[in-house]
């Protein structure tokens, strides 16, 4: 890299810093605003609020809103240079609008990799505290279970059948759990609750039937209670709202692996979270380009237009991004949904080059 190289780079990345930090204590702030009667009601301390709530907040909301900053710092960086006129006399010394990109790209694509490695491996996790936190001291209504007569696949032969459940007392009602090799049932079991024992981390079966069937008849076991190790957990009956901001990448694969088993309506919906989670980095690449292309040129309305401009464009890559998300339910591929605000935004990145004075 040459002077001029790291000139632009060290602008850049300390304009993401700086916006960066803004944006976070402006949202801090209004969250601050919004929650602060749950706060006072919910009796914690200071420090619980900080480290369990906010310390966790801030990262969801870097990386949500991070092609955003990304694009207001290449805006803001590239419009001051246009105001000095310094981008002119790079332009005349032979510097090339595409060389002049190489240090933005260069910043990009290390946030790019930042983000993709956050929002894959460490946002989850601080999402599991922060939700939490809220499920158990913000939130004024809890979640309940309200699904009846539930059926899923646990394994390729063993299916489960419940009429109702209590995620309060985690206990099931009506439980049947069969196998099923081909078109002939091999095992039934029947009980009239299913109980969680949290200490030792097992159901309880109460008045339990066993029917085994056999070539020469069938075996038929009862009792009162009998203990078993089924492939089901109460968190299967938590709530699934914002579920997939919970679970790591690795996490997400095994998840969408079950919810196949088990022949779930909703496994689009992750899967298309899993294509969304590879592609968000482009976006910052994409809208740093952009942003440069935008602000490279000096206007008589000045920097404060050019960054007002990046705003609009920021804000509808990141609502494209979002709805991107309900595309996969209307029955488009979810690789494509994924993608669409990235095909998008190039086709209109290079449209913008194209058009721009080099």
């Amino acid at each position: 890299m040459k002077i001029l190289d790291w000139y632009i780079f060290r602008k850049f990345a300390v304009a993401f810093v700086f916006v960066t930090i803004i944006l976070m204590a402006v949202l801090v702030v209004i969250d601050i605003t919004e929650k602060i009667e749950d706060f006072t009601r919910s009796k914690q301390s200071f420090y619980r609020i900080a480290t369990e709530y906010y310390l966790n907040f801030i990262p969801h909301w870097a990386n949500t809103l991070s092609p955003i900053i990304i694009f207001i710092a290449a805006v803001f960086v590239t419009a001051r240079l246009a105001s000095h006129t310094e981008i002119v006399a790079m332009l005349s010394s032979g510097v090339s609008l595409s060389r002049l990109l190489v240090p933005y790209i260069l910043v990009s694509s290390l946030i790019a990799v930042i983000v993709f490695f956050m929002v894959a491996y460490v946002i989850p996790d601080a999402n599991k505290i922060r939700k939490n936190f809220e499920n158990n001291y913000l939130r004024k209504d809890k979640f309940y279970y309200s699904d009846r007569n539930v059926h899923f696949k646990l394994a390729p032969t063993l299916y489960v059948y419940l009429e109702s459940y209590d995620n309060f007392s985690n206990i099931g009602y009506k439980f049947t759990i069969e196998h099923i090799e081909g078109t002939e049932l091999k095992q039934k079991l029947e009980a009239s609750r299913l109980i969680w024992n949290d200490s030792t981390k097992k159901w309880k079966l109460e008045n339990y039937k066993i029917r085994t069937l056999m070539p020469n008849g069938e075996k038929i076991e009862t009792g009162t209670m009998i203990d078993s190790t089924i492939a089901i957990k109460p968190k299967d009956f938590e709530s699934k709202h914002e579920y997939e901001e919970q679970l790591r990448l690795d996490e997400l694969e095994a998840y969408i692996a079950e919810l196949r088993l088990r022949g779930a309506d909703n496994v689009m919906h992750y899967v298309t979270e899993r294509y969304v989670r590879y592609a968000y980095p482009f976006a910052i690449i994409i809208l740093t380009i952009i942003g440069v292309i935008v602000s490279a040129r000096k206007t008589r309305e000045g920097a404060g237009f050019q960054i007002a401009f990046g705003f609009i464009l920021a804000f509808l890559y990141v609502l494209l991004i979002l709805l991107s998300r309900g595309f996969a339910t209307q029955g488009l591929p979810p690789l494509l949904a994924a993608w669409i605000p990235n095909l998008t935004f190039c086709v209109v990145g290079l449209i913008m080059y194209w058009r721009v004075p080099k």
